[in-house]
């Protein structure tokens, strides 16, 4: 938390010129974080009659407080863009004061392309539809402009230019502001694989109904997933972007130890919900100076015996002011006796951007003003006063000060200060009281806050209301002004204790220690980039964990006399999105080649039904299946079918069955497999999200009621099963390599392939196997999954046509080899 006071290490803001050099700029090595936004922390400005270029921090910049929350050893480099446009001939100069000086490393942008990517893209098009508004119609909001996009790109790409000048990769932290770089993980993470780096979005996340018109969602969202920390304000905004990830690129996360990840090709992707603080010590600074307390006491007798309402935003559509004056109205409309001694001030800071829908709010504001003024005012007093700005920190808050409700009425917005700064400043501070003649008046505050912006789940003490419901703000109007004093005091109290402990410093300081822990795991995991374009990513996988070698596995193979091989069927050797479950005839042939090998046992180890698995491999003579996770086996297409006797009991069907029908109704794409000894729900056609929630209400509704039964529910890709206890593909592999040894082959080759977490258990036996010093050594062991995913294999392979592929070429070996045997005794015959 910060102290009162000035902002820590900002107070002697510095002034020069571009002429003047430091020639002793080194910077003793230390912990360094870069922080990167659209925007540097600096106001800049030209001299018009010297030409030189004068600046100074900017006190009131997020990016500058939030320095606060590191450590005081800690150096902080910031890289964005200057407010003012620079010549090319000074940009050198620029760049090298501004670094020397205040650590700063400036972008610079083309005309053309800024307006483009800032003015065009940014807040044309990405900030209304983040705020949920779609360009139904060219009136109504930017529709999408490919130009814009790749402007967007490429200043992007201009400021991983920058970050890559100045950092070291292995030591420094980047940490990336808001959605005007939500393409420069991208760049970051495919010039430094092991980069440490996280991303903050100040705006709202939208639904993933309004998310998913953007025609370029899936190249924002992979971007994003190439950092290691992504920070929201609130669980909905979180929300929203786990739901697209889930609905847009079939990516589920997990909660553990009350942290939320994403498991994206090996890496963790950690989800940060944290809503961002005010900086205590400037307002407490500014509360103290004594040109505030007289400023405080103007406008006190300004509005002496007027209830005082307050709104501070900017010029936005989304800021709700309109409806805030048409709220006015309605109060002084329905209450006779307020009329003279309630008034509405209205700060309204210029629009960041400019354009058709700004003017037309501005204009709508005006008018709305103008007629409430003219119809409930009266010589001395307006209902409505509209201060225009700018309006600098410093002369906002003597109206913060005085001012008794402060309304924010948003229709949607990211964070919003406002509240905060409003309930500290009417904290006051000893200052102001001893000014004022306050220092024993109990602190009060009200606030009224629309609960579509990012503070209000964090204000537990204030009227929530929906800014489109016109009455009802008025009706919270009407409650804020006739409020006891004493619940006053106890809102203001709750909101001041919340406030000051959770500052910028707060959120910085909890951010920066997230982003440390989920970049730990870069120290032990091997890294390397695929893809192309936004497309990239990286896939993170365990020292020992690498793709099996055709030349290494075929070698073992020739070697090796007794071997036995392991294949699961769905999404191993049969695409998990084929509709047509029937092995291809290339699969037939291969499997009737390895089979054909007397040194060969090969098995397809599945969870499907017996049935389905017979006829689909009838053709091969020799090929052993073991179905429904093993509780069905046989050696070859003649022998007879053995099952596991762990159980013969089947009468808890009769209790899973109703649940899974109740699932099945409520749940649509939805159905029911019925196996001999198993039930599956699969939901793989049902919505993405709603299929999920619900196998986990099924998991656990199943694992109640069936908890005295010789069962387990387990949960696997896009299915929820019950299954005998002891019934799993380890048991299998076991009793395989246990039959193989009594006959005197003990395998010394093994490869298993499998693709979920029933395979685990298989990849699991076969290591256990291949370490017990009692029996014969396995010479060769390939456990391999499907996919770079964390496993107990210690092999991968990308997908099916590899899995194909590999099988191909051990089978060509086979055959191969099992000619050159047949010439040999070709030639001893003779």
């Amino acid at each position: 938390m910060t102290v009162p006071g000035v902002i820590s290490e900002f107070e002697n803001d510095v002034v020069v010129d571009v002429d003047e050099q430091d020639k002793d700029s080194s910077v003793a090595a230390r912990e360094r974080r870069i922080i990167v936004a659209n925007q540097l922390p600096i106001l800049a400005s030209r001299d018009d009659e010297t030409g030189k270029w004068s600046f100074k921090y900017d006190d009131d910049s997020l990016v500058l407080q939030l320095k606060d929350g590191f450590s005081p050893d800690t150096e902080v480099v910031y890289i964005g863009s200057l407010n003012a446009e620079v010549d090319v001939s000074d940009q050198d100069d620029v760049s090298a004061v501004l670094l020397d000086r205040f650590r700063c490393v400036p972008t610079f942008l083309s005309a053309d392309v800024h307006k483009k990517y800032y003015h065009g893209f940014c807040k044309h098009y990405l900030w209304p539809l983040f705020h949920y508004m779609l360009p139904l119609t060219p009136s109504h909001g930017a529709r999408f402009d490919r130009a814009e996009w790749q402007a967007y790109v490429a200043a992007n790409k201009v400021f991983a230019d920058k970050v890559m000048e100045v950092i070291n990769p292995d030591e420094d932290y980047v940490w990336i502001q808001d959605y005007h770089l939500m393409v420069l993980p991208s760049f970051l993470r495919k010039r430094f694989h092991r980069i440490k780096l996280g991303f903050f979005l100040h705006s709202p996340f939208p639904t993933s109904e309004i998310y998913r018109t953007l025609p370029v969602r899936d190249e924002i969202l992979k971007s994003l997933l190439n950092c290691d920390l992504i920070g929201f304000h609130t669980f909905d905004y979180a929300r929203h972007f786990l739901s697209c990830c889930s609905r847009m690129l079939g990516l589920n996360y997990e909660s553990k130890r009350g942290y939320i990840g994403l498991d994206y090709y090996g890496r963790t992707v950690s989800i940060k919900i944290q809503p961002v603080g005010i900086h205590m010590g400037q307002l407490e600074s500014v509360l103290s100076m004594e040109e505030t307390a007289v400023k405080v006491k103007e406008l006190k007798e300004r509005f002496d015996g007027k209830f005082v309402i307050l709104g501070v935003d900017d010029m936005d559509l989304f800021k709700g002011i309109s409806f805030k004056f048409l709220a006015m109205g309605k109060l002084l409309e329905q209450n006779l006796s307020l009329r003279g001694k309630v008034v509405l001030v209205q700060i309204t800071n210029p629009a960041r951007s400019s354009g058709k829908d700004v003017q037309d709010v501005k204009n709508e504001i005006n008018r709305i003003a103008d007629e409430i003024n003219t119809k409930f005012g009266k010589p001395g007093y307006e209902p409505i006063v509209n201060v225009k700005g700018p309006v600098s920190t410093q002369d906002k808050v003597p109206y913060y000060a005085i001012a008794d409700c402060c309304v924010v009425n948003c229709v949607r917005d990211g964070m919003n200060l406002v509240p905060y700064k409003y309930t500290v400043s009417r904290q006051s501070s000893p200052v102001l009281d001893k000014f004022l003649g306050t220092a024993d008046d109990e602190k009060e505050s009200v606030i009224i806050v629309s609960e579509f912006i990012g503070c209000s789940p964090s204000l537990s003490g204030a009227i929530r209301v929906n800014p489109w419901n016109v009455d009802a703000v008025a009706d919270a109007m009407s409650s804020a002004i006739r409020m006891s004093g004493w619940d006053k005091q106890m809102r203001h109290e709750k909101h001041y204790k919340y406030i000051s402990s959770h500052d910028v410093a707060y959120w910085a300081r909890s951010f920066d220690q997230d982003l440390e822990r989920s970049c730990r795991e870069h120290l032990y995991k091997r890294c390397w980039g695929v893809g192309l374009g936004f497309g990239f990513r990286i896939v993170a996988l365990g020292p020992e964990f690498r793709k099996i070698g055709t030349h290494q596995i075929v070698n073992a193979y020739k070697t090796t006399n007794s071997r036995l091989i392991l294949l699961d069927y769905d999404g191993t050797v049969m695409s998990q999105a084929s509709v047509d479950k029937t092995p291809t005839a290339l699969v037939i042939s291969i499997l009737n080649d390895l089979c054909s090998d007397p040194r060969n046992v090969v098995f397809i180890v599945s969870g499907r039904g017996k049935d389905s698995l017979s006829q689909w491999f009838s053709p091969c003579e020799k090929l052993g299946i073991s179905a429904e996770h093993g509780y069905f086996t046989r050696w070859t297409r003649d022998s007879q079918w053995e099952t596991s006797l762990l159980t013969t009991d089947f009468d808890w069907k009769k209790i899973a069955e109703p649940v899974m029908e109740l699932y099945t109704e409520t749940t649509d794409g939805s159905f029911i497999e019925h196996k001999e000894t198993a039930m599956v729900w699969h939901h793989q056609d049902s919505d993405p999200h709603f299929g999920t929630c619900q196998a986990k209400e099924l998991l656990d509704h199943l694992e109640n009621v069936l908890a005295n039964e010789p069962v387990v529910v387990k949960k696997g890709q896009q299915i929820v099963e019950v299954k005998p206890q002891g019934v799993s593909k380890g048991m299998v592999v076991q009793k395989l390599i246990s039959t193989m040894e009594s006959s005197g082959k003990s395998p010394d080759f093994v490869l298993c392939i499998g693709d979920d977490r029933s395979d685990e258990d298989m990849f699991e036996t076969i290591e256990r196997s291949a370490a017990k010093l009692s029996l014969p050594a396995i010479k060769e062991v390939f456990a391999c999954t499907v996919g770079q995913k964390p496993s107990m294999a210690r092999y991968y392979l990308d997908d099916t046509s590899e899995v194909i592929n590999l099988l191909q070429v051990l089978a060509d070996a086979a055959a191969h080899r099992k000619s050159h045997y047949h010439h040999e005794s070709e030639e001893e015959s003779l």
